[in-house]
Formats: C-alpha cells, structure tokens, sequence
C-alpha cells in the first residue's frame, strides 16, 4: 500500500488524525521517539515517519544532516505496530517538528514507500532544486519517478512549511531501502551498502545551504508553542531503534 503525500488522502489510513490524539494512547520514548538539532544551513532533513514506521528513512536522514543542516526524526520504536503511528505528512503536527519546519527556510523530508522495485520519487513546491535532484539520481543510474499522491505538492505538506514556500520531499521505495542496508531491521540498518552511501554522496551536495534571515514568518496554520529538543551535532548519535 503507498500512502499518497501530496494532498489529504494519507490521513485516511491513519489510526490518529494528529499528534494530539496519538500521545494520547502513545508514549513517549517507549512507542516513539522525537529527536532534534538546529543547523546552521537554515535547511531542514526530516524523517517524521522514521524509526520502523518507514524503515530506513531515519539513516538517510541523519546521513544527509551531517553537522550542516537541522535534523528532525520522529521515530517508531514499538516491538510491533509501528505503522499506527504514522501521521499524515498534510496533518503533521508534532510542535518540536513543525516549530523547526516553520523556521527553516526550506525543509527537505525523507519518506518511504512501499514499491518493490528500486526507485526514488522525489517531489516537493522547490521546483529548481526537485529538478536538480532528479537529473542528478538519474545519472548517477537511480530510477526516479513520480507517483500520482506523493508529489508533495499539498500546500500544508510538512515539506513545504518552510519559509521560502517550497520544499523536497524524497521517497525511497521498499526495494531500494532493501538495497541500502543489510536488511530493514533494526540491527540490519546498522549495516549501511554501496547503494546507501551513493544515495546520500549523490544527495548531500544538492540540499541548499542558506543562511538564516530575519523576514517574517507566514502565517501559521497550526499553534507550535513548544520549545524544541535540542541535540548536540557531536553527541547525536544514528538511533538503533531501541
């Protein structure tokens, strides 16, 4: 099943409709985990369906990061079930995320679907540099694609809450994430391939590095009170799922 993300139509597999009602029957650090860190770039990497939700996801995040841009994961960490846990990318509303989201100046995010052939569907409103990406993985010899649903094209897509009004969304189908790691459990994630590392030297050098400016914020859409958590570069550490 693929979990379109360019408009509303994800939300209507999901258990929970927001993050509200999901930490309502959900704990904190023992069926999910949120990690952050601020960058310097004013890019954004997340993985809002990391952990076991979309496995894979997380590491390519965290790998695409490095120590230049902020990192957001919100990560399943449940012995089963971790699929309940997504929230629709159009719904997101996790306040850490979406405070870092609505002050990036442009947010990239790292998704998986479940297509078994090896491919990349890379969508988002930052239309020069979507083209980029894609001509770049199209010649270092990825399949890149588009899919009706997972374009991120949904205004209130997480991917484009950022302050230039467009961002990236990259979707790893199952058999390129399969290709990339060992295997897509936890302990087979810790055990990266050929394919992993030239997926990320391929990416890295694409995401936009921009400083950080002072004009307003848009409007927000959702209230995002919270005061992120914030990680040191140096003691962040690839999760192993734990």
């Amino acid at each position: 099943m693929r979990y379109a993300r360019g408009d509303d139509l994800d939300s209507m597999a999901d258990r929970y409709g927001s993050y509200s009602l999901l930490r309502t029957a959900e704990c904190e650090g023992t069926d999910y985990r949120i990690q952050s860190r601020r960058g310097g770039s004013g890019v954004a990497v997340m993985a809002i369906h990391g952990g076991d939700i979309e496995p894979g996801t997380s590491e390519v995040a965290v790998a695409l990061a490095a120590d230049f841009h902020s990192l957001y994961l919100f990560e399943g960490v449940k012995h089963r079930g971790n699929r309940a846990l997504h929230l629709a990318s159009t719904r997101f509303d996790e306040p850490r995320g979406l405070h870092l989201a609505l002050e990036s100046e442009m947010v990239v995010t790292v998704h998986g679907c479940a297509e078994k052939d090896a491919v990349v569907l890379v969508g988002g409103l930052a239309a020069p540099v979507v083209r980029r990406i894609r001509d770049a993985l199209d010649w270092a010899g990825f399949s890149v694609d588009t899919r009706d649903g997972l374009q991120g094209l949904h205004l209130r897509n997480v991917c484009n809450l950022g302050k230039s009004g467009g961002g990236v969304q990259v979707e790893l189908s199952s058999g390129l994430r399969r290709a990339m790691f060992q295997d897509l459990t936890r302990s087979g994630r810790e055990r990266t391939t050929e394919t992993f590392h030239r997926l990320v030297a391929v990416l890295a050098p694409l995401l936009p590095r921009m400083e950080a400016t002072h004009h307003p914020v848009r409007p927000r859409r959702r209230n995002c009170h919270a005061d992120p958590h914030v990680l040191s570069p140096a003691g962040y550490r690839i999760p192993d799922g734990a």
